[in-house]
């Protein structure tokens, strides 16, 4: 069991790795990556209950489903800090003929990626299947998701939303990226998401809020949805995170969506974010 200063040093070297990987290539997407580290970080190497070789099939552990598949960087860095493949995999980051590219895809195996998710909004339906597969097959593991908020703007969303309340997949835990940012500006100026709480409990789900850059408090929130499975409602996560979390001149602003910093912007970044681990 991992403690809360081990898993934030490790979310920190998650940061560090992400605005490394972008600007190497210079392309990909820092801001909501930056944003979602401690989660992931929290989720991988703490929360979710994983064999130790990776099974496609994934029957018999939990799995995750990354939906909004742009922020690849802190999955990745995710995934191979916690074992799916060798760090120094991360040097091939978007680069030609390589495992890693800017989206997660399924036909280059990377152990850890169980669907391409290049496309916005279709996680949550992949979600859904697996969680019923799992009930059809009597397998008591959870089903975890991703999602972006400006991502469920995509109506395939709500279709899934519908399905997960009716055939009371209870074994599902949705998460919602809550940073306010699409690519395009704030989600409040480009689609208003409303009362996204009111939303989800009118559909029939649970509905938890949790602060998604404070690791304590996402321990604490992501035991909670555990313990709220079982009862025969699926449960979301509405999660408050800040883009670009942990370099100060990236956060809060839907610019970081998808650029890389220069060489000045990484070393004032890598300033802000010290090396915890040994850097690939």
């Amino acid at each position: 069991m991992a403690s809360t200063e081990e898993l934030e040093k490790t979310a920190t070297q998650v940061r560090r790795d992400i605005v490394r990987m972008v600007h190497a290539v210079q392309s990909g997407h820092p801001g909501g990556s930056l944003g979602c580290a401690d989660f992931l970080t929290a989720l991988y190497f703490e929360i979710m209950s994983r064999k130790k070789e990776f099974e496609m099939d994934g029957i018999g552990e939990d799995l995750f489903f990354l939906s909004n598949g742009h922020i690849s960087p802190v999955f990745y860095s995710v995934l191979s800090r916690s074992g799916y493949f060798p760090v120094e995999e991360l040097r091939t980051f978007r680069k030609l003929n390589t495992r890693l590219q800017g989206h997660p895809t399924t036909h280059e195996h990377l152990p850890g990626v169980r669907i391409a998710s290049g496309s916005l909004g279709q996680g949550m339906s992949v979600a859904c299947g697996a969680a019923y597969a799992k009930k059809m097959n009597n397998d008591s593991h959870l089903v975890y998701s991703l999602h972006g908020d400006g991502e469920l703007e995509e109506g395939q969303n709500w279709e899934a939303i519908m399905f997960a309340a009716h055939h009371q997949l209870d074994n599902m835990i949705a998460t919602i990226d809550w940073n306010g940012q699409q690519i395009d500006g704030p989600t409040e100026k480009v689609m208003a998401l409303g009362d996204l709480k009111a939303k989800f409990e009118s559909f029939g789900w649970q509905v938890l809020l949790m602060n998604g850059n404070v690791m304590e408090e996402i321990l604490s929130g992501m035991q909670k949805a555990k313990a709220m499975t079982g009862k025969g409602k699926p449960t979301v996560i509405l999660m408050k995170t800040i883009m670009g979390f942990g370099v100060d001149f990236m956060m809060g602003s839907h610019e970081w969506h998808g650029i890389a910093p220069n060489d000045v912007q990484l070393a004032k970044a890598l300033e802000q974010l010290p090396m915890t681990l040994i850097d690939y």
